[in-house]
């Protein structure tokens, strides 16, 4: 029974070790294809701590996102990758694994 319960947490384990892989490689991947568009006289240029384009000279005018095929793509991947997406079923998989292990130890013990 502890041999299944130490695959099964390897197995989570190394689900988890790939979705935080998977979104920082993407976020970074996202961060070096983002250009921003030119709006107006002053330029924007992509600020990488916030992940956003803001403008050098005046830091009033606001925030945008990157307008990249590339970083849109990329941010909607992080985002599938997180809470809202693959990471939100981690619990779900852990509560039925653990499940199924319990009813099949239980069934094993049946006598007929």
């Amino acid at each position: 029974m502890f041999n299944i319960l130490t695959g099964l947490a390897m197995g989570i384990v190394i689900f988890a070790i790939t979705i935080g892989v998977g979104t920082v490689v993407l976020s970074k991947f996202g961060g070096s294809v983002a250009s921003c568009p030119d709006i107006g006289s002053s330029g924007y240029t992509y600020n990488y701590t916030e992940e956003t384009c803001t403008n050098d000279t005046d830091y009033t005018d606001g925030a945008y996102d990157p307008s990249t095929t590339a970083w849109v793509n990329t941010n909607a991947l992080i985002t599938d990758l997180g809470t809202t997406g693959l990471a939100g079923w981690t619990a779900a998989i852990i509560a039925l694994a653990v499940g199924l292990i319990f009813i099949g130890a239980l069934m094993g013990k049946r006598k007929y």
